[in-house]
């Protein structure tokens, strides 16, 4: 018998998903100006007709990949079993240091000079800011009627957006683990 074809769905659902999967390696491996439509489909193995197929404009490709990318690394940490904080914590920073990071992080400069992106890209940061914030509160069991917890939360998600920053240029990797550690212990301290 002959190989079974999977039905047009489910190639266009996966040609998709290596777009968007190439679409972010790009971004973090070359950055906006080295990144286009083109380069992409190549990388995805898929024809420029094809990515512009799923993607009319190249906004619309790498915002949908950073979006998917996103949703993917979330879907992730729902699904982290139930752990001590200083895990949590190391866990939250891990979504900061990764090529997600660097590929948004691209995608926040460009959107910084081309008024077209802007909307777009901070629109998204914001839905992704909120439910980072989201599943961070519930993976630390934090009560955010409590003064000062809402605050905890968010100061350790943007801690973890600096030690990201401080990653792209050289691997800060033995600094970070120091600093995740006091982190941990400060956010167990203030949530109790």
């Amino acid at each position: 018998m002959g190989a079974v074809t999977p039905p047009k769905q489910d190639r266009s659902r996966a040609t998709r998903q290596r777009l968007l999967a190439s679409a972010v390696a790009c971004l973090a491996e070359r950055g906006w100006a080295g990144s286009t439509v083109s380069v992409v489909a190549e990388h995805a193995g898929v024809s420029r007709g094809a990515a512009q197929h799923h993607f009319p404009t190249r906004e619309d490709l790498f915002t949908g990949a950073v979006e998917y990318v996103a949703e993917e690394r979330s879907a992730a940490l729902r699904a982290l079993p139930v752990q001590d904080r200083t895990a949590v914590v190391a866990a939250l920073v891990d979504l900061y240091t990764g090529p997600l990071f660097r590929a948004a992080l691209q995608l926040w400069v460009a959107a910084s000079n081309e008024a077209q992106l802007r909307p777009r890209v901070t629109e998204l940061e914001a839905r992704v800011g909120r439910e980072s914030h989201r599943i961070a509160v519930e993976l630390l069991g934090a009560d955010e009627n409590r003064p000062g917890v809402r605050e905890t939360v968010q100061g350790l998600l943007d801690m973890a957006r600096g030690l990201g920053l401080a990653n792209v240029l050289t691997d800060d990797t033995a600094r970070r683990e120091r600093v995740v550690a006091q982190w941990a212990a400060l956010v167990d301290e203030a949530l109790g």
